[in-house]
């Protein structure tokens, strides 16, 4: 089991060794309360989990979870919800889940959404109260990231955002200009439609978006 971490150091793009590709198909679930976040709107409770079999440790995941979405500039900033990480056990409105590529793959297609790319489960995704986590991204990031050298703490911030955003009713959005930051619900493990990476909902204190897709 790995050993509890905060985000990856800066100018860490990637981590190495091999990124186990099965796991149990069962989850371990991180236990206690986090503050709630944000300052108006319905309260959103979250619970987060990861893969029996991942080599991943559920607690430095679920603070990881944590520090993104309890971020100012992350959906609590918005004014639309406030958000609360609670245990395992408890009742929640969704789940963020870390799953190897294999599990990540099979939930994605039993929610109707098909993440493979070249044969292989690649992206992560958003089923119905569930937002999943591709370990394979988790720990090595995506080609737009790494061709911009953008370290992974920030990769890992954006998906969470991103499959977190499906969940709160967001869809997939477009660059608003080109060689500017990406919107989060660009589809950045994929491209960047002519922006650069940009791992947040809001940005200069403003909520920040581009045109649906």
């Amino acid at each position: 089991m790995a050993v509890a971490e905060p985000f990856p150091a800066a100018g860490v793009l990637r981590l190495p060794g091999a990124v186990p590709t099965r796991g149990s198909g069962r989850f371990d679930y991180a236990t206690g309360r986090g503050p709630v976040v944000g300052a108006k709107g319905p309260l959103r409770r979250y619970r987060v989990a990861v893969e029996k079999g991942s080599n991943e440790d559920v607690r430095a995941f679920a603070e990881q979870v944590k520090a993104t979405l309890g971020d100012g500039r992350s959906w609590a900033g918005t004014g639309r919800q406030r958000l609360q990480m609670v245990g395992g056990s408890e009742r929640a409105d969704f789940t963020v889940l870390l799953a190897t590529r294999d599990t990540a793959g099979r939930m994605c297609a039993q929610g109707g959404t098909n993440i493979r790319i070249g044969g292989v489960p690649y992206t992560s995704c958003r089923t119905s109260g569930k937002a999943i986590i591709n370990l394979d991204r988790w720990r090595g990031s995506a080609k737009p990231y790494l061709q911009a050298r953008v370290g992974l703490a920030t990769y890992r911030q954006y998906v969470v955002n991103h499959e977190v955003g499906h969940e709160l009713g967001q869809r997939h959005q477009g660059c608003p200009k080109a060689g500017g930051p990406a919107p989060v619900m660009v589809q950045q493990t994929i491209t960047l439609r002519g922006c650069k990476p940009y791992a947040w909902p809001r940005r200069n204190n403003r909520d920040f978006s581009g045109p649906m897709r």
